[in-house]
Parts: C-alpha cells; structure tokens; sequence
C-alpha cells in the first residue's frame, strides 16, 4: 500500500503514485467517445490523479493494422481539452520521435532539428507553454543518444521542458543518456506478466534514480479480468498482433489470470486493483500509469493505492505469474525504423 506522493526522478515534480495513460482513448483498442474520454480525465483528476500520459504520435497511425485513424497529434489535442481549466493541477507528460513519412508509414527521428520542431507542435497542439515531462518514445539508432537528449536538455533550458524521460530503451543507452543530462523518467512495460525489465533494466533506475514508469501494467486489461477464454479481437485492436493475446496462449494465461481474480475476490478487490499494488509494492521508484477510456476504470485504478499487501501475498502473485509460466513475447514483429 503506498498512497503518497512521491518525487519524479531528478525533479521538484510530486505525483500521485498511479496516473493515467490516454493513448486508449485515440487508437489500438477499438473505437473511444471523446466525451466519454474528456470525462475520464475529469474523473480521474477527482480522484486524485494528477500525472497524465500521452504522445505526439497516438492517434496517427493504427498498429495492428498501419492504416491512418484520427491522425497525428490527436491524443495531445484531446487531452488539451479535457484539461482545460486544470492544467495546473497535473503532470503533464508525452513523447516525440515517431513521424510520418510520404511514402507511408512512420519513422523514428532523433535528430535535435526534430528534436525542437517535434516540441514546438506539441506545446501548440497541448496549448501550453511548457511541457512536464518530456519523453522520447524510441531511440533513433542512427542517431547517437548524447545528441538527442542533448537536444532535450536544451528545451529544458529554454523553459520549454521541465524533465527528460526516455521510453523502451536498455541500460547501456540510459546510462550514456544520463551522463549527457539528468533523465527523470524511463517508461517500459511492466505488469505482473511482463516482466522482462526486472533483470537489468530496474535496478539500473536504482542506481540512476530514475522513476520507472510502466506502462501497460494491467497486461492490456487482461490483468483487470475482463476477458474470458471466448474474448476475441479484431483488426483494429492492437492485442490482435500480440503473442500472449493469441489462442492458445491466451488461453493458459487466463487460468492465471482466474487465480489473480480468486485471490482479488476474497480481500474485497479488483484484480486490476492487486496487479496495481503488487507494483507499487516493488522495491523501486514506480508510478504505473494504466490506461482507460471509462471513467469508472480510472477510479477504481486510483484505489489501488489502498490496497494492502503482506510480503506473502507478494510473493504469491510473483510466482503465480513467474515468467517462466506465463506463454507469449511481449511484442510480436516490431520493426523500429530511424530515417
């Protein structure tokens, strides 16, 4: 149980320990109403959310299906009416690096010219003048990582930025990244089960003093309990093209999902809400941000906070959901191209 505010990073940033990941409310899981989503935000903030997630690139182009949906930038626009009037009660993070190019698709671009050009459309399209929490979503390969977030410190110079973040990037990267300038946030999945990040990428945000961000950390809603083994998915939504989302994975990880819900059910809980707090209970500087559409979801989420659990049943649910049980990649064919 953890439900004070904790310190982001190499910041004077204090967040709630669980906010809120929008990217659902433009693409990857079916259709959202943007009233629905506008109360979400609203919802959420009175609960005491106050660290809001988003990217320049939600919205632009449908990953299971690479087909254009609300177009770029939509899920900043979003987010900037619903926080209209509230700005200065939340943390205000999103990410750059994906761009769209002519001939179709998108490339990653860590150039600093992006860099500054990428930041410029994002204050405009958030209408801020500056940004909380600034990430960029995938390293460039072609581009040295020293000049990248060199790029970014100088945006945090300029006032534009208030902290650095990088986003699904390994140890030897975060480690060159922080010599350059003080990165406050890495952002990977993380979730009961997926748990790759736990060998190396974890304790190098220890030794940091990276606040590690996990986004995802109700496994897509499947941690939350709402499928069951006749759930399926269409092409639009992005658990379509995911190795544990197909048939028969799914399927064993759904007995260990029922365990999960078993365990919920007789402390009173979501399951949603255990997986949450299992999180919180790990012996880093976490602050998931799981995301929704329903505001019914972001409040029961921001609970989590209160969820006690005993160093057995941290236990219980490690092993429960012990890597070496849990079938399906993260990812399936993911192809992260630079210009």
């Amino acid at each position: 149980m953890r439900d004070a505010h904790i310190t982001l990073g190499h910041t004077d940033l204090d967040i709630r320990p669980i906010g809120l990941g929008c990217m659902g409310m433009s693409q990857f899981y079916g259709d959202a109403d943007e009233q629905e989503s506008i109360a979400t935000v609203h919802a959420a903030i009175d609960a005491g959310v106050d660290h809001f997630d988003t990217s320049d690139v939600y919205g632009a182009a449908g990953a299971a299906t690479g087909q254009s949906q609300k177009g770029f930038g939509h899920n900043e626009e979003l987010l900037a009416r619903a926080l209209r009037g509230r700005r200065d009660r939340v943390v205000l993070a999103t990410k750059f690096g994906g761009r769209l190019v002519p001939e179709g698709g998108m490339v990653f671009d860590g150039t600093p010219e992006y860099v500054a050009a990428a930041c410029e459309a994002s204050l405009r399209r958030l209408g801020v003048d500056h940004i909380d929490l600034y990430y960029q979503h995938r390293h460039d390969p072609s581009v040295p990582i020293e000049d990248t977030v060199g790029a970014m410190a100088e945006l945090v110079k300029a006032g534009k930025v208030r902290a650095i973040g990088l986003s699904n990037v390994q140890p030897d990267i975060l480690r060159r990244a922080a010599a350059t300038a003080p990165i406050s946030a890495l952002q990977s999945e993380y979730s009961l089960w997926s748990r790759e990040v736990e060998r190396e990428v974890l304790p190098a945000c220890r030794e940091l003093g990276i606040t590690f961000v996990p986004y995802s950390p109700l496994g897509r809603a499947a941690l939350a309990g709402r499928f069951t083994a006749d759930s399926s998915f269409d092409g639009d939504d992005f658990r379509a093209t995911l190795p544990k989302f197909e048939a028969d994975n799914f399927a064993h990880n759904l007995r260990l999902v029922e365990g999960l819900t078993a365990f919920a059910d007789e402390r009173g809980h979501a399951p949603g809400q255990v997986a949450l707090a299992w999180l919180l209970a790990q012996p880093y500087d976490i602050a998931p941000i799981p995301g929704t559409k329903r505001a019914k979801y972001a409040v029961e989420n921001a609970a989590a906070t209160a969820v006690p659990l005993s160093a057995d049943d941290i236990a219980f649910l490690a092993e429960l959901f012990h890597p070496t049980h849990v079938r399906g990649e993260q990812y399936g064919t993911l192809t992260v191209r630079s210009r």
